[in-house]
């Protein structure tokens, strides 16, 4: 199981909240007290919730199902982006395009445009094109790659979603209620825990913090695919133990005179 120490919150800067004069009253159980204006976050119940996030992260990994991770804000898109790939997952972030779940047959049908443009440039395809018509191509492609770079792999809506700033991705967020598809969130003190499935409080604006709930989301879904995958490995040796034992029934012969032998 992955693990989450209270050093490693304090020392990425998890507990700084925001102003106090910016909150959400919804995230007063999150608040352990205030220190020169900005709200602090009690860094025990943040252990509790990342750990219950993680483990449900991990499960949903291991049943083979797929954790989106989303992250548009400036300081968490690489991030977001590179933790993402570690673990061989999809993310968004740059903007989010509405019906990204709600309408998903749709915006897979532009994934999949994507991953054409990406073939006929490998294969060849692409320099047998006009100037003009690669002049054209190029705009939509390098428009598709900044947007929807991060979804080739998601053939199917997602088994939850992991949010990097829940103010910021509302409509992420509202798209997967609408879908019932769970939702890992990073909650600031500014932020509404209610409709969040895993509310993790802390802060969403250090990138130390950013990186730190990030890394651990990706562990945790590496974990759960090693998981399945030695799984799979101990049936597959189940299945050939048992055929390797399974009894040769005796061979009956029928002579012509209808007698068996």
């Amino acid at each position: 199981m992955v693990s989450v120490t209270m050093k490693e919150l304090l020392e990425a800067g998890v507990h700084f909240g925001h102003q106090t004069r910016r909150w959400n009253p919804k995230m007063k159980e999150y608040i352990f007290g205030q220190r020169n204006g900005i709200y602090i976050i009690d860094l025990q119940k943040t252990i509790k919730s990342f750990k219950e996030a993680l483990q449900f992260v991990r499960s949903v990994a291991e049943s083979g199902r797929q954790i989106l991770f989303v992250g548009t804000k400036k300081q968490a898109q690489d991030i977001i982006r590179d933790y993402a790939l570690k673990c061989e997952s999809s993310y968004v972030n740059q903007r989010w395009l509405g019906g990204l779940l709600t309408n998903f047959k749709v915006i897979r049908t532009s994934v999949d445009k994507l991953v054409e443009m990406e073939e006929m440039r490998e294969d060849g395809r692409w320099e047998l094109l006009s100037k003009k018509e690669q002049s054209r191509k190029e705009k939509v492609f390098r428009k598709l790659q900044k947007n929807l770079g991060g979804l080739k792999t998601l053939t199917e809506l997602p088994g939850a979603v992991f949010i990097i700033d829940s103010s910021k991705e509302e409509i992420a967020i509202a798209e997967a209620r609408k879908m019932k598809i769970p939702i890992v969130a990073v909650v600031d003190t500014n932020g509404d825990p209610e409709d969040i499935d895993y509310p993790i409080p802390g802060n969403d604006d250090a990138v130390r913090a950013i990186e730190l709930f990030a890394s651990k989301v990706a562990e945790a879904i590496i974990e759960g695919k090693k998981a399945r995958l030695a799984q799979g490995m101990m049936e597959e040796k189940k299945e050939e133990a048992a055929g390797e034992t399974q009894p040769v029934e005796a061979e009956t012969r029928t002579e012509p005179g209808g007698e068996n032998e």
